[in-house]
C-alpha cells in the first residue's frame, strides 16, 4: 500500500487531471458515460430527493434507499470497486461502516466563539472553523467535489447532490467549473494547488459511509446543517486526527511555519498543498492557533 501523502486527504479532489466515477482524480481519465455532467437545472437520476435546506432547517439524508446493494463481503466489494474501475489503494479493501444510520431530529446550527471556531452545541470538541460555504467558495477540491459519480458502496449514480444544500453556498460560483466539474483544475483551487485522494482510495481504504457516498465534506454539510447520525463520532475523530489541536496537518503546517525566517502564519507559499488540505476539512490555520502552536515549542512569533 502506498505510504500516504498530505496531498492525499480530501475527498472529491484527485492529483490527475480527469474526475471519473472514482472520484476527483482516479486512474481513468473520463467519467462514466452512464453517468454524464449535469446541466444547470437538470434533475439527476438519483434516487435521493430534495430536501427542504435553509437556515436552521434540517438538510436531512435518509439512510441508503431501496436500490442501494451494500457490499457483503471483501471478494464482493473488490470485485465492485474492479467494475468501477476505482483505484483500489488498499488490497483488499476494507469495508466500508455499514451499520449507520440517520437519527431522528435535528440540531441547531453551529455559532462562532470569540477565537473564530465553530461550536457545535453537542459537540464540544468539533471545532472546524469553516463553514461549507466558506470552503465552496474559497476554491476547493479542483472544482469536481460534487460531479456525478458511482459510488462502489452503495451501487448507485449520484448526480446534483449539491442542491440539496443552500443555494446562497454556491452563489457567484461557475457551477459547471467550481462545484460539478468532471476535470480536476488545480487553478480552482484557492492555493493554485493540487490536493487529494481518488474516490476508489477513500473506497478501498473503507472510509466513504453509504449514507454520505461522497465523503467527509458531505458528511460535514449535512451535520453543520443539523442532521446527527450515529456515523458522527468516527467522522469527527478523522477531523480531530488531521486538523484538530494536535492533529497530524496542523501541527506540520505549523511547524513548516516556524521553520521559516519571517514565521507568518498567513504565508500562502508555506506549505500551500497542506494549507489546501485543511481548508478542504473546514480549517485554516489562525493567528491564534500559530501562536498557542509556538508557545509550546517555546517560541514566539
Amino acid at each position: 500500500m502506498a505510504k500516504r501523502k498530505p496531498d492525499d486527504e480530501g475527498e472529491g479532489g484527485g492529483k490527475r487531471g480527469k474526475a471519473g466515477a472514482d472520484g476527483g482524480g482516479g486512474k481513468k481519465g473520463k467519467a462514466e458515460a452512464a453517468v454524464p455532467p449535469p446541466k444547470h437545472g437538470e434533475p439527476g437520476p438519483s434516487a435521493e430527493t430534495r430536501p427542504p435546506t435553509g437556515k436552521g432547517a434540517l438538510a436531512a439524508s435518509l439512510a441508503p434507499t431501496p436500490k442501494a446493494v451494500l457490499p457483503s463481503s471483501q471478494r464482493e466489494y473488490r470485485e465492485r470497486l474492479v467494475k468501477q474501475k476505482k483505484e483500489i489503494y488498499k488490497d483488499p479493501p476494507a469495508l466500508p461502516p455499514l451499520e449507520v444510520r440517520v437519527l431522528p431530529g435535528s440540531k441547531p446550527e453551529p455559532k462562532r466563539n470569540a477565537d473564530g471556531e465553530l461550536v457545535f452545541a453537542d459537540q464540544a470538541k468539533f471545532r472546524p472553523n469553516l463553514t461549507p460555504k466558506q470552503v465552496m467558495q474559497l476554491g476547493s477540491f479542483g472544482g469536481t467535489y460534487f460531479r456525478p459519480i458511482v459510488s462502489a458502496v452503495t451501487g448507485e449514480s449520484y448526480r446534483n447532490i449539491h442542491r440539496e444544500f443552500p443555494a446562497d453556498w454556491f452563489a457567484g460560483l461557475d457551477e459547471v467549473r467550481q462545484v460539478v466539474s468532471a476535470s480536476y483544475d488545480p487553478s480552482v483551487n484557492r492555493y493554485g494547488v493540487k490536493c487529494g485522494g481518488s474516490l476508489g482510495m477513500w473506497e478501498s481504504s473503507g472510509w466513504i459511509s453509504p449514507i454520505d457516498p461522497y465523503g467527509w465534506f458531505h458528511w460535514y454539510c449535512r451535520f453543520y446543517l443539523g442532521r446527527r447520525s450515529t456515523d458522527d463520532e468516527r467522522q469527527i475523530d478523522r477531523w480531530l486526527k488531521g486538523q484538530g489541536p494536535t492533529g497530524r496537518w496542523r501541527t506540520q503546517l505549523c511547524n513548516k511555519v516556524l521553520q521559516t525566517k519571517a514565521k507568518r502564519w498567513d504565508d500562502p507559499k508555506v506549505s500551500p498543498v497542506i494549507r489546501m488540505t485543511c481548508q478542504h476539512w473546514a480549517y485554516e490555520l489562525t493567528e491564534g492557533d500559530m501562536k498557542k502552536h509556538a508557545a509550546k515549542q517555546g517560541m514566539k512569533l
